[in-house]
């Protein structure tokens, strides 16, 4: 019995042995972690904060070199990279203005191949002399006139309009082409045709058009004189103005210089004027329903006295003449054909200057009118008799356009 209870007890004392070995061995385990954790974790913390710190270091050095003064090499370069965004713009122009030039080229060229196909008859005025073609010219004045207005043409002459081998010498030094615009009469080889062609004999500044001649057909004729005017020159910009209104050429042509870059204009006095539905007023629109409601207003479209268009919109109406819509009103006619394509309309009120003093006042503070017309009139008021006063008080000398560079 004695074996048996020692027996008994000895796994009671192993077995309170192996508890605390167990407890320290879990102690030491533990330290063991703490310590193992300690050393993989602190390390790379110091490690990451110095590689923060130096790139702190490196950012604060860049801004505080970037606030310091700017040097003078520094400050060129800037300029020079100013000089060269402003050339990279400028050659983007050209090069747009180019590719519009080449497009409307080749569509008048598709143009004119389909009138040869189809035997559409041309006029004699259409031959195209060969020097015309090679010469490049900034502006073509188109002057539209009537049979009845032999007496405004003739005090044209005498005042604005070179004559003579002044004239020839305007279109070989300045590129500046002046002709009357004047159609043919409803009777063919009469007595308003004869009396024409030998005006244009003696003065040799007539174009004449292949159009009959009536007031209600000024639309039409606005785009036959467009269409005969590139055909025969190739100008920059192709302008129109009636026969009782003074132009000062030289003004007209540093005006006109000044967009040369853009490739679609349309320069004039922009109005918005009222469309007129009632019968028997002066300028009475016929077609007034297309305009809304009554009492709407027109779109914005140059008055008709004076306005010029690029070549590229001259080729456009040379195109499409024969599809373009022709309203009662020339001037709303023209404002119509631009709408829907990008065209860049230019208000210069210049243009649009009244007879003295108005213009007058001006020519004396410097801003030379471009033109000047009655707007009670619609053109100078008796302009026969009276064209040579505007031009005395507001004209631009005479030696304005020789010495002007365009």
């Amino acid at each position: 019995m004695a074996w048996k209870s020692n027996k008994g007890v000895e796994p009671a004392s192993r077995s309170v042995v192996s508890k605390k070995l167990a407890f320290l061995f879990c102690i030491g385990c533990f330290c063991a972690g703490m310590l193992f954790s300690d050393r993989m974790w602190t390390v790379p913390e110091i490690r990451d904060l110095t590689r923060r710190t130096g790139v702190e270091d490196e950012k604060l050095k860049l801004i505080s070199e970037s606030c310091g003064p700017i040097s003078k090499d520094e400050k060129h370069e800037t300029k020079d990279l100013q000089g060269e965004v402003l050339k990279t713009h400028h050659a983007i122009q050209t090069l747009g203005k180019t590719i519009s030039n080449l497009e409307m080229e080749l569509a008048a060229a598709r143009a004119a191949q389909e009138s040869i196909f189809n035997a559409s008859p041309k006029s004699e005025d259409l031959k195209i002399p060969e020097s015309s073609r090679k010469r490049k010219y900034l502006m073509v004045i188109g002057i539209n006139t009537a049979f009845s207005s032999r007496k405004r043409r003739d005090s044209v002459r005498a005042t604005w309009m070179p004559q003579g081998d002044k004239r020839r010498k305007l279109e070989e030094e300045k590129g500046i082409i002046v002709r009357f615009v004047i159609g043919h009469s409803a009777t063919s080889g009469g007595i308003l045709d004869r009396a024409t062609e030998a005006e244009d004999k003696k003065h040799g500044d007539l174009l004449r058009l292949d159009h009959v001649e009536g007031y209600l057909e000024l639309s039409a004729k606005t785009k036959i004189y467009f269409a005969t005017a590139v055909a025969l020159w190739d100008a920059d910009f192709y302008v129109k103005v009636d026969d009782d209104v003074h132009v000062n050429i030289a003004t007209l042509g540093a005006t006109l210089a000044r967009h040369r870059s853009k490739p679609r204009v349309y320069i004039g006095c922009m109005k918005s004027g009222p469309v007129l539905a009632q019968k028997g007023v002066r300028y009475h629109e016929p077609e007034y329903w297309k305009f809304g409601e009554e009492g709407n207003r027109y779109f914005r479209h140059a008055t008709g006295q004076l306005y010029a268009i690029s070549k590229d919109l001259a080729t456009y109406i040379s195109i499409n003449q024969h599809v373009l819509h022709k309203y009662a009103n020339e001037d709303v006619s023209m404002g119509s054909w631009f709408i829907g394509l990008d065209v860049e309309h230019i208000d210069d009120r210049r243009l649009c200057c009244g007879t003295p003093p108005d213009c007058e006042w001006k020519a004396q503070a410097g801003n030379i009118c471009v033109a000047s017309f009655d707007w009670s009139c619609s053109g100078i008021c008796k302009s026969a008799e009276r064209i040579k006063e505007v031009h005395r008080r507001c004209g631009e000398g005479e030696n304005a356009v020789w010495s002007a560079e365009f």
